[in-house]
């Protein structure tokens, strides 16, 4: 039976591309696609922040209108006293989510070959989306232990002791509602734009892409917003 669970991990969906690197894979469309992602994001930040002006405008005026947005996603959730030492994660998770999402939908990927599989999103890969929700995970455990001690872990035995299962198994279903979300959205949503492809391809489905696009940004929102809820879920209480 043992056997049979290993033989059954090691089935693949698709073609992959991978780098070795020592005695471990990296799945090589992943980070390609990552690092076209995180470069423009950091491009963005230098030509918003290299001339800062008292009036914005440009890039340093679209800058401060998304940090104000992403700010009122952390104070929402947090609260006023504790929202800012969590922007910095929030604003991350938001931006290089909806980075990835819109990367999968915009960039024409398929023109570029590979020697094997093809580039596409990396939040349609699951080993992505559960690394983000792992991250979350981490970040909430933090928060709660660092605002409040070992005395953080007196929620699993509130309001009765009764639902220490359940609260335990809370902490397991959050990572997992997280990631699956995400992944199968976008993953979706990927292959409903391929398939559309295929039968009409002297009509390109552009209504099913722009709709695409929309649910990729709503579902870095959701990611984001859900992420700064449970932080602040761990920090509840104390002022």
């Amino acid at each position: 039976m043992f056997n049979s669970f290993v033989n059954l991990s090691a089935v693949e969906v698709g073609q992959h591309l991978y780098w070795t690197v020592g005695n471990f894979k990296i799945h090589a469309q992943v980070f390609i696609v990552s690092w076209v992602v995180i470069a423009f994001l950091l491009f963005m930040s230098f030509n918003g922040t290299r001339d800062i002006q008292k009036i914005p405008k440009g890039w340093q005026n679209f800058l401060e209108l998304t940090l104000e947005f992403l700010q009122d996603i952390a104070k929402s959730q947090m609260g006023e006293h504790e929202y800012r030492a969590w922007v910095p994660y929030v604003s991350t998770m938001f931006l290089f989510i909806l980075g990835c999402n819109w990367a999968g939908a915009l960039i024409p990927w398929k023109l570029i070959t590979l020697p094997s599989g093809e580039l596409a999103a990396p939040t349609n890969d699951i080993n992505t989306t559960v690394a983000l929700a792992l991250l979350t995970s981490l970040a909430y455990f933090y928060a709660g232990l660092n605002k409040k001690g070992l005395g953080y872990f007196a929620r699993y035995i509130e309001p009765t002791p009764i639902l220490l299962p359940i609260n335990i198994l809370e902490d397991f279903t959050k990572p997992l509602s997280l990631s699956f979300r995400l992944f199968g959205n976008i993953l979706a949503d990927e292959l409903v734009v391929s398939v559309l492809a295929l039968l009409v391809p002297l009509i390109v489905p552009l209504p099913v892409m722009v709709l695409g696009v929309f649910a990729s940004s709503i579902q870095a929102l959701i990611f984001s917003t859900l992420s700064a809820a449970y932080i602040g879920e761990a920090m509840e209480g104390h002022e």
